[in-house]
């Protein structure tokens, strides 16, 4: 996996938003994992690039609820939360995409080619070498870190979401 050449394996993967409104289930050969670093997909995103990973040989269920739709194109649609406004879905004449980081786990889909790249902001390269560390690391964070409460949807299905409130 990881190399263009190579097919990926028959995979069942589940996935889904930030908040949880929106799960879905991906059964199949997932296609091509990329970066695309087009304006449009910066925008959609809010972020620097998009990875996306194409569907092409797998079968698509939504488990709870459905992405809303935008048209951001008169080709393509972006389907998002819409609850909390996770990106999730690049959708083309061509077949469905989804967004990488949505996956429950995207460390097991990694990236093979970068598109867009006349849109490619300049600094994007130097990310990596730019000083990092934990967020533990910073003394003055781990107050606000540690008395954080997160509402964010756990990387597994659950059979309801959200959890009821405890008196």
């Amino acid at each position: 996996m990881g190399r263009r050449d190579e097919p990926r394996q028959q995979t069942h993967l589940c996935r889904g938003c930030q908040c949880g409104a929106v799960r879905f289930r991906v059964e199949g050969v997932l296609g091509e994992a990329s970066i695309c670093h087009c304006r449009m997909c910066q925008k959609a995103s809010g972020n620097f690039y998009q990875p996306l990973v194409s569907i092409a040989g797998a079968r698509l269920t939504w488990t709870r609820a459905e992405p809303k739709l935008f048209q951001s194109s008169s080709f393509a649609k972006r389907g998002f939360c819409p609850e909390c406004g996770t990106p999730l879905t690049f959708e083309a004449p061509d077949g469905i995409a989804l967004a990488i980081a949505a996956f429950d786990h995207p460390e097991e889909i990694p990236p093979t080619i970068q598109w867009g790249i006349e849109a490619k902001l300049s600094y994007v390269d130097a990310i990596p070498s730019l000083p990092g560390g934990v967020t533990e690391d910073d003394p003055v964070s781990v107050p606000f870190i540690t008395s954080m409460v997160n509402h964010q949807h756990p990387d597994h299905d659950t059979e309801t979401w959200p959890p009821e409130e405890r008196s």
